[in-house]
């Protein structure tokens, strides 16, 4: 069944909400989802976890249409109405970092490089965008760049793909996800980062981590941490969500919107 971005099935509470990955300002984001799921959803805190806004592609061309706008004021939305809001600094935002030291808050909304997230239950979640724990964007950017363009580049064959998908009736199938999870190198890279990410939380004393950067979403035990990847606005298109006991889920905006429960990955 093909999500429509404007038909939820019911406004949804939240203790707290995690999104990382938009990517605002390139033509892969789905930007019309997010700003559904933003419009359709109250939560005390909203974590905003990096690369939200694509810096890199910005620069290079400049892409904003309405819909990235719209997510903007969704998120000036619920924080007027009392969210605490916390934009988590990402490599694509990068440029945001040099208003870190400055304390840089405008009104509920906080810019901050990392935080920490205490959870209804009392536990301790290091929340930080992860590509410090990225070896290949941390000590070789340019390398980096020439992934993001090949990226970028099967996202473009992806969205035509599935336009001949939609026109032949079938729903929608993530080509680059496909890829990306079957290519070996890049199921080690996953694994390999997120064993990084639960030991740097061990050796820092919390309870658990919550990141984005690989496009992942996840939550998983690893080393005794509780880690928890939100996923991203471009492919999977999800959250992570904490509920007023501190249980986390992932959700999914296409089963938000579809008939029958949410689908979600493990709770915590």
């Amino acid at each position: 069944m093909t999500a429509n971005p404007d038909q939820p099935n019911a406004t949804r509470r939240y203790r707290s909400v995690f999104v990382s990955d938009a990517h605002l300002g390139t033509a892969g984001s789905q930007a019309e989802k997010l700003a559904a799921f933003l419009k359709h959803c109250r939560c005390d805190r909203l974590y905003l976890v990096g690369d939200i806004v694509d810096g890199w592609r910005l620069k290079s061309t400049f892409f904003w249409p309405q819909a990235h706008t719209n997510v903007i004021r969704r998120i000036l939305t619920l924080s007027k109405r009392g969210t605490q809001v916390y934009y988590v600094t990402g490599n694509h935002d990068d440029f945001l970092r040099k208003f870190v030291d400055y304390e840089l808050r405008m009104g509920n909304i906080h810019v901050v490089n990392d935080v920490v997230h205490v959870t209804a239950d009392e536990r301790r979640f290091f929340v930080i965008h992860g590509d410090l724990f990225d070896v290949v964007t941390r000590y070789h950017r340019w390398v980096a760049r020439i992934g993001d363009v090949a990226y970028v580049t099967l996202l473009r064959v992806n969205r035509h793909f599935n336009s001949v998908r939609a026109r032949l009736g079938y729903p929608y199938w993530s080509l680059s996800a496909y890829a990306k999870h079957k290519v070996k190198s890049a199921v080690n890279f996953i694994g390999e980062f997120e064993k990084a990410v639960a030991h740097e939380c061990r050796r820092r004393g919390f309870d658990g981590i919550v990141c984005g950067h690989i496009h992942h979403p996840e939550i998983k035990t690893i080393e005794g941490v509780t880690y928890c990847n939100a996923g991203d606005w471009v492919e999977s298109c999800s959250a992570l969500v904490e509920h007023d006991d501190g249980r986390f889920e992932i959700v999914h905006w296409d089963d938000l919107v579809a008939e029958g429960p949410v689908r979600t990955l493990r709770a915590a």
